[in-house]
């Protein structure tokens, strides 16, 4: 028998890692309304989302993630928290330690890295002001 492993599935260990992370919203106590769903299945919904490259919306509710605004937004809500980023740095931080970085692999984009010193200067711009444009034969 062939089990086909589903990368949507948040395994204890990776989830251990991402919990602490994740920001905990205050709950109201004049009115509540609904129970808030649960972080995990909320990233299983969310990998399910990037992985299998379907709609927010498009989400089925029988999965058991919510439903894809939920996800949507959790994930909105945890990027501007900085629990990407943060996630990130804590898997380099241990795979650096474990020496498994191979960093001949490593690209750097020149959108990612500021160039401290700048670069050369342009030559001056071309006018666009009216005026006869240059003769071309």
């Amino acid at each position: 028998m062939v089990v086909v492993s589903k990368p949507w599935v948040v395994e204890d260990e990776l989830w251990d890692l991402i919990e602490p992370l994740i920001p905990v919203p205050p709950r109201r106590f004049r009115s509540p309304g609904r129970k808030r769903l649960p972080d995990r299945q909320c990233l299983q919904g969310i990998l399910f989302v990037l992985y299998t490259g379907i709609g927010w919306e498009d989400l089925p509710q029988e999965l058991g993630f919510g439903s894809g605004m939920t996800c949507w937004r959790r994930l909105r809500d945890w990027n501007d928290a900085g629990v990407w980023q943060r996630l990130h740095e804590l898997m380099l931080a241990d795979l650096r330690e474990a020496n498994r970085l191979d960093w001949s692999r490593a690209v750097v984009d020149s959108s990612h890295i500021r160039a401290l010193k700048g670069g050369r200067r342009p030559g001056r711009a071309r006018s666009t002001a009216d005026g006869r444009a240059p003769s071309t034969t």
